[in-house]
């Protein structure tokens, strides 16, 4: 039995006189994400169950009665390849002067969990995921993993639906319109000024710094530094001055985020 049918069924409800009814997925809202969503992209599917299963948290399939295959899991690993295929391209032939090291940076910052989270935002796409009540009440809606992987997996779809360059047309549109003004405003920033960013962007408490070790001669100290958020460790560095350790520190937080872009999830 295919997906598009296991879905229908799901949504079907259960026989007359069953007594172990489970909450399922309304059809009607079904169709509206996906009708919403493709109108968003400018992307028509030609098969819908696609974008379908790019739309399925993993907490959805229990409600629904299937398979934890039947999320968007698999389309996720399909299309981080994807993406980072589309981006490198892109990088290659927009920036033909930068070097390797400098093309493997700029790639991380485009498709890490906050750009992508980003992408999303502008999506709209946090109303049409179709995720447990459970997961919704706990602030999944505004999750930036989330968001992130149901972006790779829509690019997965896009992708296995209309091929290479239908992705790389969504892309384009959606990641890479902005790209040079984006990658323009990391740069200039230090990573910890990027943190505070980040942080007070999507919630009121900023990261907090703290000493944790200073050693060696007065001459040549070695300071070593924390860098919390919620009561979490986010990184540590060290360095001769506590502003270099900081620093330090905020570029070890910096690539756990891009990462795990949940790290900075709060439940609301």
């Amino acid at each position: 039995m295919g997906f598009w049918t296991r879905l229908k069924t799901a949504l079907g409800g259960h026989d007359e006189g069953d007594d172990t009814s489970r909450p399922v997925a309304d059809e009607a809202i079904v169709a509206h994400a996906v009708d919403a969503v493709q109108h968003k992209l400018n992307y028509t599917f030609l098969d819908p169950s696609l974008l379908h299963r790019a739309l399925v948290h993993r907490s959805h399939t229990h409600d629904i009665g299937v398979g934890r295959l039947d999320s968007n899991e698999r389309l996720e690993f399909l299309g981080d390849s994807v993406l980072g295929l589309v981006v490198n391209t892109y990088l290659y032939r927009h920036h033909p002067q930068r070097e390797e090291g400098d093309l493997t940076k700029m790639k991380s910052k485009l498709v890490c969990g906050e750009s992508l989270s980003r992408v999303a935002m502008r999506l709209y796409l946090g109303d049409h995921i179709l995720m447990s009540r459970g997961e919704a009440s706990t602030g999944g809606r505004k999750r930036a993993s989330i968001l992130a992987d149901a972006v790779e997996a829509i690019i997965g779809a896009v992708f296995l639906d209309g091929g290479l360059a239908a992705a790389t047309e969504v892309l384009e549109l959606w990641l890479l319109d902005d790209a040079d003004t984006f990658l323009t405003e990391k740069s200039l920033a230090n990573d910890k000024s990027r943190l505070q960013e980040m942080i007070q962007a999507r919630h009121k408490s900023p990261p907090i710094y703290r000493q944790v070790d200073a050693s060696g001669p007065d001459h040549a100290r070695t300071f070593t530094v924390e860098v919390k958020f919620n009561g979490d460790v986010l990184g540590s560095g060290s360095g001769p001055s506590k502003k270099r350790a900081e620093q330090a520190a905020a570029a070890e937080a910096m690539r756990r985020i891009e990462m795990e872009p949940g790290l900075l999830d709060i439940p609301d």
